[in-house]
C-alpha cells in the first residue's frame, strides 16, 4: 500500500443509547487511519473516547446502538460484515488492548491457554507451531523463562506483566490496527515506558496502525504523529501532533494542556522542631502458607525503613511497582502489622492500646486509591461521612451534621450529593467523597495512595488544586504515595525514593527533580517526557536527556 492508502475511515459516526434520543455517546467523529499510523485520542473522562474506539471493532455494550455514519474498514463497512466475519477480522486484522488486564484476562484459564486461544480460532497452526510461536511472543514481550509460566494464571503476575501478556495476546496475529485503550493507566514510570517502548516496536516491526486512547498528554505527545481531541462526543480538534501542542487552535484543547501540572513554590519547615510522624527502621514481612509438602515462605516488603515528616509538610513516597510505597503507607496506618521497627507519633511510640495509640487513630487518615472500593456500596455518602466522626465522641450530633455539610462543600460538592450511592456519582466526585471523608475529623496526618492515579487532566488538575487548598487551610502533613511525578512535583516538599522495600534516596523536592544522586532516581525521572509549557502551548521535554531518535 502506498503511503496515502487509507487503512481504516470513520465518517460521520453516532452512537447513543438504545431507546433514548437524546443520549447522544459519540456525535458525528469523522477520522482515517493510515497504515502503520501511530494516532493518539485524548479527552477527559465519558468524552467517548473508549466507545469510539470499541465502536471500531463492534465490542460496545448493547445498551449502545449505532445510529448513523460509516466505519470502512480496507474500504468494507463493517456493519454489513456477518458475525462470522466480524469473528475473523478481530484478532486476525484489528486487535484491542484493554485498560484493566486483571479483568480482561479470564481468571479461571492459564495464561498459556488465554494466549493459545486467538490462535486456535484465527490459524491453522498445529499445536506444537502454537506453543513455539506463543513462547516466542512471551519472550519478545519481556516474560522471563516463559516455559515455566504457561500454566500460571493472571493473579499470579504483576500488573505490568499482565499488561505485557495482553499486548501478546494482541500481536500474537500480528493485526493490521492495533486499539490500545488506556494500556499504562496504573503502571508505574519505569514499567510504563518498558511496555509503551515495546508497543511501539512490535507495531513498526508489522507496520500495524495503532490508535492510543489516552488521559496522558506526554505519553501521546511522545509517541503519536497525529492527535485526535476529543469532548463529549465530539472530536473537536485534530492534526499533527506537534502542530497542535504548540498552537492548539481550541478551547478544550487549551484547557486540556493548561491542566498539566506544574512544579509549586518550595516551602520552608522548622527541622529543630519534633517531627509530627517518625518511622525508624519498619519491616513488613509477608508470609505465604506452605502446602502439604511445602514450606511457608517469607518475603520481606519493608526493609528497615526510617523517615519523618514534619507538621505541615507534604512528604512524596514515589517507585516502582513492588518497591513497598504502598506497604509503607498501610503499615503506618496500622492497617498491616509491621514486622519491626517503630512508628512514633508527636514523638511518642504507636503500639495498639498504648498510651498514644487513640491520639495517633484519631489523627491519622487515608484515601485510598480506588474510591469505589473504599466506599460501601450500600451507604449513602452522608453515612460514609458520618462514619467517620463514629469515634469522635467530643463532638455533638448537630455539630457532626454541620461538619458533614461543611465537609462535602469544601471538596466542591453540593449537599444534594449527601443523599446519593457511590455509583450514582463519577470517579473525579467519588475521590471528592474519599477526601471530604479523610478530612472530616481535622486529622493532623494524612496518608494519600495514588489518590489521583485514574483521573483524567482536568479532574485530576481540580483534586490537586483541592488537596493543596484543603491542606493549607487544616495545616495537616501529608505522606503522598505515587507513581506520578508530575503530580509529586507539583505538590511534595520532599521527596523519598523507594526501591526493593528500602530508601535509595531523600531530600527536598527540587533537588531530588534537579540533581538525583541515585542512577535509580535519574532513571524514574527521565523515563517519561513533560510538557513545558511555551507562550501558545506545550512542547516536549525531558527532565534529562532526551532518548535517541527512534529509541
Amino acid at each position: 500500500m502506498s503511503e496515502e492508502s487509507e487503512l481504516l475511515r470513520v465518517e460521520g459516526l453516532e452512537l447513543g443509547l438504545a431507546g433514548r434520543p437524546e443520549a447522544g455517546i459519540v456525535k458525528g467523529a469523522s477520522f482515517l487511519i493510515r497504515p502503520g499510523e501511530m494516532v493518539g485520542l485524548v479527552g477527559e473522562s465519558g468524552s467517548g473516547k473508549t466507545m469510539l474506539g470499541r465502536a471500531i471493532i463492534g465490542l460496545q455494550p448493547g445498551a449502545i446502538e449505532r445510529r448513523g455514519g460509516a466505519i470502512l474498514y480496507r474500504d468494507r463497512e463493517l456493519s454489513q460484515l456477518s458475525a462470522r466475519e466480524m469473528r475473523r477480522l478481530r484478532g486476525q486484522e484489528i486487535s484491542i488492548v484493554f485498560q484493566e488486564p486483571m479483568t480482561s484476562l479470564n481468571p479461571s484459564m492459564t495464561i498459556g491457554d488465554q494466549l493459545d486461544e486467538p490462535l486456535r480460532s484465527h490459524s491453522d497452526m498445529a499445536a506444537p507451531e502454537r506453543r513455539a510461536r506463543i513462547l516466542e511472543m512471551m519472550t519478545r514481550v519481556g516474560i522471563p523463562a516463559p516455559e515455566n509460566r504457561l500454566k500460571d494464571y493472571p493473579h499470579e503476575f504483576s500488573g505490568g506483566m499482565r499488561q505485557r501478556i495482553m499486548l501478546a495476546s494482541a500481536m500474537l496475529l500480528r493485526p493490521k490496527l492495533l486499539i490500545a485503550d488506556e494500556p499504562t493507566t496504573a503502571l508505574d514510570a519505569l514499567v510504563q515506558r518498558e511496555v509503551l517502548e515495546l508497543m511501539v516496536e512490535m507495531t513498526r516491526e508489522n507496520g500495524t496502525a495503532l490508535i492510543l486512547i489516552s488521559h496522558d498528554l506526554p505519553m501521546v505527545a511522545r509517541y503519536c504523529e497525529r492527535v485526535m481531541v476529543m469532548r463529549q462526543g465530539e472530536l473537536v480538534e485534530q492534526g499533527p501532533t506537534a502542530d497542535i501542542l504548540t498552537a492548539p487552535a481550541h478551547e478544550y484543547t487549551r484547557k486540556l494542556l493548561a491542566a498539566m501540572p506544574e512544579r509549586g513554590p518550595l516551602r520552608s519547615f522548622d527541622d529543630q522542631e519534633v517531627p509530627l510522624l517518625e518511622v525508624r527502621d519498619l519491616c513488613v514481612d509477608y508470609v505465604s502458607r506452605g502446602g502439604l509438602l511445602s514450606r511457608s515462605r517469607r518475603k520481606r516488603a519493608l526493609d528497615g525503613v526510617s523517615l519523618s515528616v514534619r507538621r505541615g509538610e507534604v512528604v512524596a513516597v514515589v517507585g516502582a511497582s513492588g518497591s513497598g510505597k504502598t506497604t509503607l503507607g498501610r503499615a503506618i496506618a496500622h492497617l498491616i502489622a509491621p514486622s519491626g521497627g517503630e512508628i512514633l507519633f508527636r514523638g511518642t511510640p504507636v503500639t495498639p492500646r498504648g498510651k498514644g495509640w487513640m491520639d495517633f487513630r484519631l489523627n491519622c487518615q487515608m484515601i485510598f486509591q480506588d474510591p469505589y472500593g473504599s466506599l460501601d456500596p450500600r451507604f449513602t455518602i452522608r453515612r460514609a461521612l458520618s462514619e467517620a466522626l463514629y469515634h469522635r465522641q467530643d463532638i455533638a450530633p448537630a455539630e457532626k451534621d454541620a461538619r458533614i455539610r461543611r465537609a462535602i462543600t469544601e471538596v466542591g460538592l453540593e449537599e444534594i450529593h449527601l443523599d446519593r450511592l457511590p455509583h450514582e456519582m463519577s470517579g473525579g466526585q467519588r475521590q471528592r467523597v474519599a477526601i471530604a471523608r479523610a478530612i472530616i475529623s481535622e486529622p493532623d496526618f494524612v496518608i494519600a495512595d495514588e489518590a489521583v492515579s485514574a483521573l483524567d487532566v482536568t479532574v485530576r488538575a481540580q483534586v490537586l488544586d483541592l488537596l493543596a487548598d484543603l491542606q493549607q487551610r487544616h495545616g495537616f502533613s501529608c505522606l503522598f504515595i505515587s507513581h506520578d511525578l508530575g503530580v509529586v512535583e507539583q505538590l511534595a516538599d520532599r521527596v523519598i525514593v523507594m526501591r526493593d522495600g528500602g530508601i535509595v534516596e531523600e531530600g527536598p523536592r527540587n533537588r531530588i527533580f534537579d540533581a538525583p544522586e541515585s542512577d535509580y532516581t535519574r532513571a524514574l525521572l527521565s523515563a517519561i517526557p513533560t510538557l513545558k509549557r511555551t507562550v501558545t502551548g506545550v512542547e516536549l521535554s525531558w527532565r534529562f536527556d532526551a532518548p535517541e531518535a527512534g529509541a
